[in-house]
């Protein structure tokens, strides 16, 4: 299949050229949404985020009564809240509490005012469900809007969405503020490959919204058609969904030949704009300071870690009027810093998400992260970042297999080969997690690939 009818990716337009002025340093020269707020200086920020942490208490307080009943509970009322760090004094609020209340008990306008409703798959238990206000649609969309103009995209672009449109909110989150931003959208959602591929190259294509596994796959069936990625017209991907691990982010990169970056959100608070990532500071996302009040806590005992040390991540939304939360629980492990950022942007950054408190396995008594094993898969060159963890009870011991997929010219039909690769492979994991693993290598294409989440762990303990 060729690749574009469209102006290739090498010609030197005026979105070209931007992202040439990120390449080379030159990030004064890039656009940003919104810079008076994006770029406000810190003490002015903080002083916003009291104003609004004040006033969203009183709301909360007034018109939720899940919150004032735990409020009361701790005697704490909102005029207690007189400095930031007293956000503290407020309760925490998690999964289980949304759950609970099941499906309007945290709202706190009736649903005469909510425009939309998006909510969890429910695959745990009761979906958590979300209301927006229009207020709300306006947040969302602005927060939007700022993240995929930090990824490069500029009004004009030609997006096309391969996330799922429904219940979940990555798909109408991203649409909504491309728009915002003054971008054609292309409704495609998720599945059928092909017709992705042909809508790229009929339509010119600039940005893909997708998660960094089906991307991946785009990627692959797209070169078994015989598009060429590097004359086409796609540009910036944006993903979501779940972690893009570097090795998997730097091999969609080089073979797509695209800009590929990360943003983060959560249904709980509003859905994905919570955080996004700049092209001067790749391995961090800027934090929408002036919509969300961030912590960082030891996740056993609840207090604050200091600033730059790893820890759970709370957010507190500080406009949310349709379902307000405080204090919410994300058991994502991260860390954030203050420290100014190349591209201007004053609002503080966090490490991208790879491992969340609750994805821990506990393997013969060793804790074990997923990251740990991407990280060992990501320096082996003869394997591809598709893997799959599988854990099971075997003669009443913990047994840990990973299955790894091998790269197209590395596969041999030597056994002596393939096992000896197998056991080196073996080893490093070992080394790295501290417990014995058995690895299996997989043929090329052999990892399922999804158009939603990767699953990349069975734990067969529960089952």
């Amino acid at each position: 299949m060729p690749g574009s009818c469209c102006a290739g990716a090498a010609d030197l337009t005026e979105k070209g050229a931007m992202l040439a002025a990120a390449q080379a340093g030159r990030f004064a020269e890039l656009p940003i949404f919104d810079r008076a707020a994006e770029c406000m200086p810190r003490e002015q920020l903080r002083a916003l985020q009291l104003e609004k942490l004040q006033r969203q208490v009183a709301y909360t307080y007034r018109n939720v009564p899940h919150y004032r009943a735990a409020m009361d509970e701790l005697g704490v009322s909102p005029e207690d809240i007189r400095t930031l760090d007293d956000v503290r004094r407020l309760p925490f609020t998690d999964k289980t509490a949304l759950r609970d209340t099941y499906p309007y008990g945290l709202f706190a306008v009736g649903l005469e005012d909510i425009i939309e409703l998006h909510a969890s798959s429910g695959t745990t238990g009761k979906p958590i469900v979300v209301g927006y206000t229009r207020d709300d649609m306006d947040v969302w969309s602005d927060c939007i809007a700022r993240l995929v103009q930090m990824a490069g995209v500029v009004p004009g672009d030609i997006a096309q969405m391969a996330f799922g449109y429904g219940m979940f909110t990555g798909g109408f989150g991203l649409h909504y503020g491309l728009q915002k931003l003054g971008c054609a959208m292309i409704p495609a959602g998720s599945g059928n490959t092909e017709r992705h591929i042909s809508m790229i190259g009929d339509y010119g294509t600039t940005v893909l919204i997708a998660t960094p596994s089906y991307a991946m796959h785009i990627c692959e069936v797209g070169e078994r058609m015989g598009f060429d990625w590097e004359r086409s017209t796609l540009r910036v991907g944006l993903f979501g969904g779940e972690p893009c691990p570097p090795a998997l982010k730097a091999e969609i990169e080089s073979r797509m030949h695209i800009v590929c970056t990360d943003n983060y959100g959560l249904t709980e608070v509003m859905g994905p704009g919570v955080s996004g990532e700049c092209l001067a500071s790749r391995d961090q996302q800027h934090i929408a300071e002036d919509h969300f009040l961030w912590e960082v806590v030891d996740p056993e005992t609840g207090e604050p870690v200091a600033e730059g040390e790893v820890g759970e991540l709370v957010l507190t939304p500080l406009d949310k009027q349709g379902i307000p939360v405080l204090r919410y629980r994300t058991h994502d492990l991260t860390r954030v810093t203050c420290e100014p950022c190349a591209c201007g942007r004053t609002h503080a950054r966090m490490d991208k998400v790879r491992v969340r408190s609750d994805d821990m396995l506990i393997i013969r008594g060793t804790n074990v992260f997923p990251s740990q094993i991407e990280d060992v898969l990501a320096g082996i060159d003869e394997v591809t970042p598709h893997y799959h963890i599988i854990v099971e009870t075997v003669g009443g011991m913990d047994a840990l297999t990973v299955e790894t997929e091998v790269r197209p010219d590395k596969m041999t039909d030597s056994f002596e080969q393939m096992d000896a690769m197998r056991r080196r492979i073996a080893e490093k994991l070992k080394g790295a997690l501290l417990v014995g693993v058995n690895v299996r290598l997989v043929e090329p294409g052999g990892i399922e690939r999804t158009m939603g989440k990767a699953k990349h762990i069975d734990d067969m303990r529960a089952r």
